[in-house]
């Protein structure tokens, strides 16, 4: 028996990515690379390289399982956790885990998010079958963390000091929520930090232990639920429980509680996604570094360094544009420079004040 299990965690609406992603179909379901295929479809293939199909389970808001089934046709219903209201990340990860432990009370279980970048498949897969191990043989939580190629205030940052076990896997000091950029740089400098990648490894076994010691009142609500999981029962029973739930995340209510948190340095070409200057970072660029997705009729004269996103059938002119983000999509345009571009989310709070929900 195959006693490793992925839950992908794919409810978040991406409103970074606004106007592209909206509410009724965020980002993790959007080809935003231009590759054909959408970012939660490459995350289900990296995955199939490491345990089989029937062992994935994506956890994703109820509105969004219609989305999941159309573009991961290969899964069954039961594979697919649908939360009735948002509770970040903590509540959807304890309840994959009973899930899962009710399936395999052996299992090793990898969560992930749906909407992440890996360049390096053979690096990912080679760093998660790893912490798979050591996570079966060790009463250890582990979390994946990046070595940093610069000091970016956009990601939360993990310190380890020199005990490790298995040689590769060092002891969580301390979690950071993004620093100001002084503060980055003396992470950067010390040598001690890496980026969170909020990519976990963990038995079954260990994170329900955790959640009993730290979140007990979550983990006494899913307990309730031990024997619906995996019947005709289940959505019933998760529709009561989610109501029972602080709004609590994975790494405030346990990581950084727990004291058997080990993180594994890794590099295998990882972004988070989270920002349009974070695709325009990996995105092909012209000679005087305009990134163009699709580019066919755009044409820009004494323009540089701008990320541009339109509808491939739309003629597109730039003139004298230089740092800027151009992104259309939903009857919308957004013009914004680039290093405003974290006022988005404003926008969007006062384009729904404005307008209502038609636009977001």
């Amino acid at each position: 028996m195959n006693n490793n299990y992925v839950l992908i965690m794919a409810g978040g609406i991406g409103s970074r990515f606004w106007p592209m992603s909206r509410t009724t179909h965020p980002k993790q379901f959007i080809d935003i690379l231009g590759t054909g295929r959408t970012l939660i479809q490459h995350t289900y293939d990296r995955f199939l390289k490491i345990v089989p199909k029937e062992n994935i389970f994506i956890i994703t808001n109820d509105i969004y399982t219609g989305l999941v089934k159309k573009q991961l046709p290969d899964l069954s219903a039961s594979q697919i956790l649908a939360e009735p209201i948002m509770r970040n990340t903590a509540p959807c990860i304890a309840y994959g885990c009973h899930k899962i432990n009710k399936i395999n009370p052996d299992a090793c279980v990898v969560v992930a998010p749906s909407d992440h970048l890996i360049l390096d498949i053979e690096g990912f897969v080679k760093s998660i079958n790893q912490s798979l191990q050591t996570a079966a043989e060790k009463d250890c939580l582990i979390t994946l963390g990046i070595k940093p190629s610069r000091p970016d205030t956009g990601y939360g940052y993990i310190q380890f000091n020199s005990a490790t076990i298995n040689g590769d896997f060092h002891k969580v000091k301390t979690f950071t929520e993004k620093p100001n950029i002084e503060l980055a740089r003396t992470f950067i400098q010390s040598g001690e930090f890496l980026w969170n990648a909020g990519i976990f490894v963990w038995s079954v076994k260990n994170i329900i232990k955790a959640f009993s010691q730290h979140l007990p009142e979550i983990n006494d609500v899913f307990n309730e639920g031990e024997m619906v999981f995996n019947t005709e029962r289940e959505q019933e029973f998760i529709q009561r429980a989610y109501y029972q739930c602080t709004n609590i995340s994975i790494d405030y209510g346990i990581m950084e509680k727990a004291n058997n948190v080990y993180v594994l340095p890794s590099e295998f070409g990882w972004s988070d996604l989270g920002t349009w200057a974070s695709v325009y970072d990996i995105a092909d660029k012209d000679y005087v570094g305009n990134a163009v997705m699709p580019s066919e009729r755009v044409i820009m004269y004494d323009s540089s360094n701008c990320m541009v996103s339109v509808p491939k059938e739309k003629l597109v002119i730039l003139q004298g544009l230089h740092d800027f983000i151009v992104v259309e999509n939903n009857n919308t345009l957004l013009i914004c420079p680039r290093d405003e571009e974290q006022s988005i989310k404003q926008v969007v709070a006062d384009v729904k004040q404005r307008f209502g929900s038609e636009f977001i």
